[in-house]
């Protein structure tokens, strides 16, 4: 009587391996710049919302003293800070806490000219632009 064949060789499941391999190759990188894009955005999504009662302080003719003062604080994101010179270069910043090496400590700001308008830009640990791959909206 003859056997029939039944699961696998070995050779199959080596390249059905080799396959997966090559497709975690892939997928690791790019799923750790998502999580540093991420990271980047939340920082940044955290810090926006100060703006508009920075907004309201400068024209009732106050002065921001603190990030307190604008409604932020501290996250498990995000160690914020806010400061008004009341001439050019005031700004509200989030420095990155708990984040991927590749955006680990990064500072984001964003910058109030004498004029009213706001900028935004982030920098790595070393004050060096971050990537494009990673700032997003933030350019």
């Amino acid at each position: 009587m003859k056997r029939v064949q039944q699961g696998f060789t070995l050779i199959e499941l080596m390249i059905v391996v080799a396959i997966i391999g090559i497709l975690a190759a892939i997928a690791i990188p790019a799923y750790q710049d998502y999580t540093a894009k991420a990271k980047v955005t939340a920082g940044l999504a955290e810090i926006a919302p100060g703006k508009t009662q920075f907004e309201v302080l400068k024209n009732e003719g106050q002065t921001v003293a603190d990030a307190a003062a604008i409604g932020l604080k501290n996250t498990n994101n995000c160690t914020v800070a806010a400061v008004d010179t009341n001439a050019s270069g005031s700004y509200i910043s989030c420095t990155l806490k708990n984040a991927p090496s590749a955006v680990a400590s990064a500072v984001i700001t964003l910058t109030r000219d004498g004029s009213g308008s706001w900028s935004c830009a982030a920098k790595s640990s070393a004050n060096a632009a971050l990537a494009d791959k990673y700032v997003g909206t933030c350019k």
